[in-house]
């Protein structure tokens, strides 16, 4: 990772269009942006065009970052990451607008309680992979309100829905991941008890 100082230096570097700040720049910020990217797909494939559109992005429209407060490395992350996120965001727009956000083939999810000694033992590993299960429209809805704390006023400017559909839709996004976690952990357990 950079210094401060490198860092400004290498993205003066990228405003003037030199190829090897712009590398060093993606290599070191390959890691960060693509475990964003991974929050709003379900498919590597989909990911990485993720991530290669926002760097296209960030290089077109790095002469124009500033930092918004003194840690310049955390600004720069922060200005990079939303770039990631709306960058999925018409991705998921663009490939997946017919996919709507409704219930399993239009079924009721019942979720069956889970103590929380089960809660506890379920990994962020576990968490992640079920969310890439989620339907797009569940998945960036949950993401964009729990891990990047937007209202659901903002939520619906960018996504270009009411503020009553990103709620019935985080709801909905809860109880499917709660399923799909109560289901993982119920298969482990047949197989632990064979």
């Amino acid at each position: 990772m950079f210094s401060a100082e490198e860092l400004i230096l290498h993205i003066r570097g990228c405003s003037l269009n030199n190829r090897d700040s712009q590398k060093k720049i993606f290599s070191s910020f390959y890691g960060y942006a693509m475990s964003v990217c991974l929050r709003y797909t379900s498919k590597q494939e989909d990911a990485d065009e993720i991530l290669n559109d926002g760097f296209l992005k960030i290089f077109k429209e790095i002469h124009r970052f500033t930092p918004a407060y003194t840690d310049v490395i955390s600004s720069f992350k922060g200005w990079l990451r939303k770039i990631m996120i709306y960058t999925a965001i018409d991705h998921n727009r663009k490939f997946h607008k017919y996919e709507t956000a409704t219930s399993f083939n239009g079924q009721e999810i019942e979720v069956a309680d889970i103590d929380e000694n089960a809660l506890d033992k379920i990994s962020y590993d576990e968490i992640v992979k079920a969310t890439r299960n989620l339907s797009p429209a569940y998945r960036t809805i949950l993401n964009l309100y729990i891990i990047e704390g937007f209202t659901h006023a903002e939520i619906s400017q960018h996504l270009g829905i009411s503020a009553g559909t990103s709620k019935s839709n985080l709801s909905k996004a809860k109880k499917q991941l709660q399923k799909i976690l109560f289901n993982a952990h119920q298969t482990v357990l047949v197989k632990n008890e064979t």
